[in-house]
């Protein structure tokens, strides 16, 4: 795996996450109380042996390099290669926003140039997943295929009007692809991982730009396989995999994670999720305290009773309040008497005395960083 690297792009649509991602990318949103989104991306790679790793930041990028910082958590921080972050470049005509994945590799080609690895994996960020990406790799190389893209049959990866969908023969090849279909019509659903090698990424990138192309599904990958350009294959992911879209979907990912039998299989002891470590006190718990069915994180202070709820680190559940069915952020509070159900707590919010907040199961309420309510 020395001969492959790994370039994450981090520049996904993300309006229907509204508040959670209004000073923050997707790959940087908090997740399973200690977790980023890009947590579980760059652990693949480092398990599958990849040590050099490119993130493609855009705009709102400071927290996720202040969470990837030099990448020492996961052993990306050696002197010639590693963890590279690539922010945006900006000129009077780029703000900090690339119109799509192709401009973004356009953009960072000094960076694929200097590499000297053969293979690249490269991934976008909105999908959680924990991948052997040794597997991926061999069955590409074993292939022979120009191309191969990762893929799932999971149907809740599915949605109108939004993602990638393929069907693939009995010989592992893809033979069609929809790009934002308004109803997916084919049932695999093109996780946005794919390998290749880097010379071919970046004569297919170059080309791409120079006829005023911008996205590379849609763009790039489909005519190749509608007009048979290039020998495209597919490799199947079979473990857990969530898209992480919209406010509905991060929720549910965090109430997925408090069945047990979900969460030993995405955290397996054979592939590891690293992330920044902050040094705490374990959680304390006071004297005629609830809990049932949560995740505390280290740091917490509880008092209160805390039902089906993902605490991230330094939370405070105040004597009396109670917090059930929710998602409260690192240093978030629950003052006394406080009544809080279906809701989204973003960092340092904090919910006053005797209040109440209840949102339905469906949609729940979302409190912006640092709100006080």
């Amino acid at each position: 795996m020395k001969d492959v690297m790994g370039v994450i792009f981090t520049g996904e649509s993300d309006a229907r996450l509204r508040e959670l991602t209004m000073t923050r990318a997707i790959a940087a949103l908090p997740v399973a109380g200690r977790y980023r989104v890009i947590d579980f991306l760059v652990s693949s790679m480092v398990n599958g042996g990849i040590r050099n790793v490119g993130i493609i930041m855009q705009k709102n990028y400071h927290s996720l390099m202040d969470h990837l910082g030099s990448g020492k958590e996961w052993d990306l921080h050696g002197k010639n290669e590693g963890l590279r972050v690539l922010p945006p470049f900006l000129t009077r005509e780029n703000v900090g926003v690339y119109t799509g994945m192709l401009e973004a590799l356009r953009s960072n080609t000094n960076y694929l140039t200097r590499s000297k690895q053969e293979y690249l994996v490269l991934s976008n960020s909105d999908i959680i997943y924990n991948c052997n990406m040794d597997e991926l790799v061999r069955c590409h190389i074993d292939s022979g295929a120009d191309i191969t893209l990762m893929y799932t049959r999971n149907p809740d990866m599915k949605r109108d009007e939004y993602g990638t969908y393929i069907a693939v023969d009995e010989c592992g090849k893809v033979t069609e692809m929809e790009v934002e279909p308004t109803h997916p019509n084919l049932d695999l659903t093109f996780m946005d991982v794919m390998i290749l090698k880097r010379e071919t990424l970046r004569s297919l990138v170059d080309k791409a730009v120079a006829h005023g192309l911008h996205t590379m599904n849609r763009d790039v990958l489909m005519p190749m396989i509608q007009q048979g350009k290039a020998n495209v294959n597919a490799y199947e992911y079979k473990g857990l995999c969530w898209r992480v879209d919209s406010v509905q979907s991060f929720f549910k990912f965090n109430m997925d994670i408090l069945d047990t039998d979900i969460r030993h299989q995405l955290f397996s002891a054979d592939l590891p999720v690293y992330t920044k470590v902050r040094d705490e006190m374990p959680a304390s718990y006071g004297e005629d305290v609830t809990v049932i069915n949560s995740l505390v994180a280290d740091g917490c202070v509880i008092q209160g009773t805390v039902e089906n709820s993902v605490l991230f680190r330094g939370v405070r559940v105040a004597p009396d309040a109670h917090v059930k069915n929710c998602v409260i952020m690192q240093d978030g509070q629950v003052h006394s008497g406080a009544y809080v159900e279906n809701c989204i707590l973003d960092k340092q919010a904090v919910i006053k005395r005797n209040a109440r907040l209840i949102g339905p199961n469906a949609y729940p309420i979302v409190i912006a960083k640092n709100v006080v309510i």
